[in-house]
């Protein structure tokens, strides 16, 4: 076990190089990995050329060839046998996560358990993969429609949970029959090369699988943009800004790819008359402060109905002045680093946006940890006059807008009224409340929570959003799908030739006819 104790880069080259991974591959590249906890630099990584990484998915497609003919309980075996190295290198992963991303051990932890989780899923989704038998309008004749696998799935993760993404479409991407290839964030270069050292692991035990069906790529944007283009990867799964989703789905419309978006999320939660607010209090506090505000269901938005306003809100402010903000290693601060100066900055901004229409804000500043070169804040609480400014934006970042409503319809129309539709959830033990929130006239998001916060979506759901959030769905559910390719059978077993809608169409020789 790494010696806690030790520079940050030091624990960070224990880790990786335990895991077999090359000391030249973190040390002398171009790339400088630096961790948000302190400043200080985890390593100096390689990077792949453009020549490299189209060598790469070629490599990936090639063992796609060949991997799609191996029956898919077979498939599941790899993915069991990853899972059993994920939980024998749990701690060292997850301590890993916790130096590259500033996450507090048990969040570093809490990731690697949800790769476990959906190692667990995918293994038995491996003899799950159903396709259908339909009732046929033609006599002697059996419709069925069955799925195959696609191809080379492309997966391009975000900072914030730099391996969970790559395990949710990677998992079910295996036992679907597919190859990856992963470019992961360029600030989180080191948990890839660790993920894919795992992979390995576990592939040199299942023995005969195929080079290239888990492929790494790590760069920056010029690279995102060769697998985003290559017409040998069918599939791409892109997690981030909704900016960045917007430009991969352009160009994967070009040549007719299929995108799964996961982007922006600017999620709500409305507080009703008939909430428990010592309940409300704790979800809320986890929701907008948790992972610093920097996971894409983080809640940024409370609607609160204006009988409950006074006496939550108080309470909030109250959480948001003492809450504990310091070093996630050596302290047990519930709040840790932005990831970098530009989260930073983007924060301050969006505050002083908010104060320009009228905002009033709790918090938000800066606190010194660990020097100048990392970006630790109090989180904020802004009391706003109404949904207006910043507050239709997502800002990644700890910052918690406060808002009144009268009617629920009217509460409804405010969850709604941004571009963003991820997540969204409601405090209430009024049935009607609830029933109507979750309606179809109620939250426009891919996921309604009851009595909880936005964030803590569970393997089994499917995850993702509508609107600026791209419309993609992973993990869990019938998400399988978006990585296999359905085909339609028609078998005709009779001696005649009936066609559909009654079509007649006679030959010499003979006929066809309804």
């Amino acid at each position: 076990m790494t010696d806690t104790t030790r520079p940050l880069a030091a624990q960070a080259r224990d880790i990786l190089l335990s895991l077999g991974i090359a000391a030249d591959r973190i040390a002398g590249g171009p790339l400088r990995v630096v961790s948000p906890v302190d400043g200080s630099l985890l390593a100096e990584a390689a990077t792949v050329s453009a020549g490299e990484a189209r060598e790469r998915i070629g490599r990936a497609h090639d063992a796609f060839l060949e991997w799609r003919s191996i029956p898919a309980p077979r498939r599941g075996e790899l993915v069991r046998l990853l899972g059993e190295e994920l939980r024998r290198h749990k701690d060292a992963l997850g301590r890993l996560v916790s130096l590259e991303v500033g996450k507090s051990p048990s969040e570093g932890l809490g990731e690697v358990q949800e790769m476990i989780d959906i190692c667990d899923f995918a293994v038995g989704l491996s003899r799950q993969l159903y396709g259908l038998v339909i009732q046929s309008e033609r006599a002697e004749h059996k419709l069925t429609e069955q799925w195959h696998p696609v191809g080379v799935v492309g997966v391009i993760s975000a900072f914030n949970f730099p391996v969970a993404v790559w395990c949710w479409n990677a998992a079910l991407a295996f036992v679907c029959g597919d190859a990856v290839v992963w470019k992961p964030s360029e600030k989180t270069p080191l948990t890839a090369l660790a993920v894919q050292a795992l992979f390995e692991r576990a592939a040199s035990t299942f023995g005969g699988v195929p080079a290239g069906l888990s492929t790494l790529l790590v760069g920056g944007r010029d690279v995102g943009e060769i697998l985003v283009d290559d017409p040998r990867v069918p599939v791409v799964s892109a997690t981030g800004s909704t900016r960045m989703g917007r430009e991969v789905g352009e160009r994967l419309a070009r040549r007719f790819a299929r995108p799964i978006l996961e982007l922006g999320g600017n999620n709500a939660s409305i507080v009703t008359p008939s909430a428990d607010l010592d309940l409300t209090l704790r979800a809320v506090a986890f929701g907008a402060m948790g992972t610093a505000g920097q996971r894409c269901t983080t809640l940024r938005r409370l609607i609160v109905h204006e009988s409950v306003r006074g006496a939550l809100v108080s309470r909030l402010i109250g959480v948001y002045e003492t809450i504990s903000v310091g070093d996630p290693l050596t302290s047990d601060a519930l709040v840790g680093p932005l990831i970098d100066e530009a989260a930073f900055t983007g924060m301050a901004r969006a505050l002083d946006a908010a104060r320009a229409v009228g905002g009033k804000v709790h918090g938000g500043e800066r606190v010194n940890v660990n020097g100048p070169g990392s970006f630790y804040v109090r989180p904020a609480l802004v009391e706003m006059p109404g949904q207006v400014g910043p507050v239709i934006e997502e800002t990644f970042a700890p910052i918690l807008y406060v808002l009144t409503y009268r009617t629920l319809d009217e509460a409804i129309a405010l969850q709604n009224g941004v571009p963003q539709g991820l997540s969204s959830s409601i405090f209430a033990t009024d049935i009607r409340e609830i029933e109507r929130f979750l309606s179809a006239r109620g939250s426009d998001c891919g996921i309604a929570n009851v009595n909880m916060g936005p964030s803590g979506a569970e393997i089994g759901g499917a995850f993702g959003g509508e609107k600026e959030t791209g419309g993609g769905r992973e993990s869990g559910s019938d998400a399988w799908k978006a990585y296999m390719r359905r085909q339609t059978n028609a078998i005709n077993y009779g001696r005649t030739l009936p066609l559909a809608q009654g079509v007649k169409f006679n030959v010499d020789g003979g006929s066809a006819q309804a």
